[in-house]
């Protein structure tokens, strides 16, 4: 336990380290560069942080990250976003909230994140509206449709509102399942958890002191409207997702490959 906490403490270092390089990159690089430029950035920051954590992210199926998309996924941590992140460059929905957040406000912001006040019950429809104006532009986004983060054990019933962006937009779907797997064990790994009173200072300091963590995403099958409503097709990916936490993507083959990214330590491995 001791060399946890030691390692926790230069884990924490450089994580002070890479949140002010990307403090500063956001302040002084992004007003220069094209949107394909900082979603590059996006994504090697994302990366960086989760090299920070020890976190290695393993992807079973296909996961193409062309536009117009919507990716819907399971929703257990803060980690989440950043996982997603640093397979592919997408713009997420975030509760009002984090914008207000030390840091990580302001780097969500400049992300492009979507921020949606649930004390305001309008905010939903605009916030649904952006969303279709974006996917009829050929963006990636991605959402939560829990509405809240969850033990990982099971499903949260699903808010359909922003589901409508990728009916009004004709935009198909990818379905997501994210967990958190101890890499000794391949157990569960409830460190990154932030449900019930965990605050999101003790989830951050939990990760940073746990064993070694693979952050697990298995991708579904494309799915597409077909003229139902957002209901019958919320429901479809309810099942979907749900089918993806107990079995292997229907696109996994058995074998991996891992590579080291060329700008951190950070090791990312793909299941076929």
């Amino acid at each position: 336990m001791f060399f946890n906490y030691v390692r926790a403490a230069f884990r924490f270092v450089s994580l002070l380290l890479k949140l002010g390089k990307g403090y500063l990159i956001v302040l002084f690089l992004f007003p220069f560069l094209d949107a394909r430029a900082r979603a590059l950035e996006v994504q090697k920051w994302s990366i960086g942080l989760l090299d920070c954590f020890g976190i290695v992210v393993q992807v079973e199926g296909a996961f193409n990250f062309r536009g117009p998309l919507l990716i819907v996924s399971n929703h257990i941590s803060w980690l989440d976003v950043l996982v997603l992140h640093s397979i592919g460059y997408c713009r997420f929905v975030a509760k009002a909230e984090i914008s207000r957040w030390p840091v990580f406000g302001f780097l969500s912001k400049k992300s492009g994140m979507f921020f949606i006040d649930r004390q305001k019950p309008r905010d939903a429809l605009k916030v649904m509206h952006e969303m279709s104006d974006a996917l009829l532009m050929g963006e990636v986004l991605a959402v939560f449709p829990e509405g809240t983060t969850s033990d990982g054990v099971s499903l949260l019933p699903f808010h359909t509102n922003l589901l409508q962006s990728a009916v009004i937009a004709n935009s198909p779907i990818i379905p997501v399942c994210i967990s958190y797997k101890d890499r000794a064990s391949n157990e569960q790994s409830h460190a990154p958890a932030f449900v019930g009173e965990i605050t999101f200072v003790q989830s951050v300091w939990t990760t940073l002191v746990a064993n070694p963590i693979s952050a697990q995403v298995k991708v579904g099958a494309v799915s597409y409207c077909q003229d139902r409503s957002r209901k019958e097709w919320s429901e479809e990916l309810y099942k979907l997702i749900s089918d993806l936490m107990v079995s292997p993507s229907p696109f996994a083959n058995p074998g991996a490959w891992e590579a080291l990214d060329t700008h951190s330590n950070f090791r990312f491995k793909t299941m076929h």
